[in-house]
């Protein structure tokens, strides 16, 4: 017999027993984005032996994953149970006629999974990949082993410039390196900050845990880059890095990105560095592995809301005419 149930409250995630995940599988994490607005709708399935969890949101036009864009990954929490899974996806049909699930990682079998619970459960799935993740094995390799293997131009890069720049690595949460990296930021080249308040909140529980690894690297005293890590079970997260554009012919990037993988590699014996989503060119020189991430896109045939959009899939899969 497995019961489903719906919660507004992400304080059930507490009572989840997950296998060790990342930081974006901890109630924690939900919790901050709870506080930050978001509003939960987190699904559960108990057979009472087991349970599973999705983490969700009702955006009105549909039922997404509870995330924002600083997550890797969403995936279920709990346990894999194929019927919990179809029973959850089954009940969801009467909450609204589509679900869309991403970026879902399958290297542990995820999407798969969740792909066929909810086709089980009578939705009419799709699942394509939506995104990248480069990744790197460290292989038991130490640092000078990988960084060998790195591309000529990199090593040449760091040979000349790393002497121009001094670099400070904090294992805890330090407000003034947090406030460099902010400075930093802005002015860089990237993109304005989706949610600095939020950022700043998850770097300060990972300083707390000690799992941060906040980089700076200063010319001349001046702080001109900055990178936010963190560390836990056996994987290094590369969450942010920004360098000031004023700085670039230093390339301090690439020395202080060189130092923390020596951090990681060398001192926290990681089994694997992680970067994140995005198809950049320059994370290709880094990583080995490139890891495809999945949308789960379920429509409800049954609804005619869902019509329109399963109309679009039909004319899509349909050969143009010659």
């Amino acid at each position: 017999m497995v019961a489903v149930s719906y919660h507004g409250t992400v304080n059930v995630l507490q009572d989840v027993a997950s296998a060790p995940g990342g930081p974006f599988d901890r109630p924690e994490w939900f919790a901050l984005l709870a506080d930050g607005g978001s509003e939960p709708l987190v699904v559960l399935a108990s057979d009472g032996a087991e349970t599973v969890a999705l983490p969700l949101t009702d955006t009105g036009s549909r039922i997404e994953p509870l995330r924002n864009w600083y997550a890797f990954t969403w995936r279920q929490l709990g346990g894999t149970g194929a019927s919990l899974l179809a029973a959850a996806a089954r009940e969801l049909r009467e909450r609204g006629h589509r679900v869309t699930l991403w970026p879902v990682p399958d290297e542990d079998g995820s999407a798969t999974r969740l792909a066929r619970a909810f086709a089980d459960a009578g939705w009419a799935v799709r699942t394509e990949p939506c995104d990248h993740n480069h990744v790197l094995p460290v292989e038991g390799r130490s640092f000078a082993e990988y960084w060998a293997a790195r591309p000529g131009q990199m090593r040449t890069t760091l040979k000349r410039k790393a002497k121009k720049v001094s670099v400070e690595i904090h294992d805890h949460f330090d407000a003034e390196a947090w406030s460099a990296y902010e400075t930093i930021y802005n002015e860089s080249w990237k993109p304005e900050e989706g949610d600095p308040a939020l950022l700043r909140k998850f770097a300060e529980a990972e300083g707390a845990a000690g799992r941060i690894r906040l980089g700076i690297a200063r010319a001349d005293g001046e702080a001109v880059a900055a990178q936010f890590w963190t560390v836990e079970n056996g994987t290094a997260y590369i969450h942010k890095l920004a360098h000031r554009e004023s700085a670039k012919p230093l390339s301090a990037g690439t020395t202080l990105s060189a130092a923390l993988f020596e951090r990681v590699i060398d001192v926290d014996r990681v089994d694997l560095v992680d970067f994140g989503t995005g198809n950049d060119a320059y994370k290709r020189d880094w990583m080995e592995v490139d890891r495809p991430r999945y949308r789960i896109d379920c429509l409800d045939p049954k609804q005619p809301r869902a019509w329109p959009a399963l109309a679009k899939r039909l004319l899509a899969r349909k050969p143009s005419a010659r």
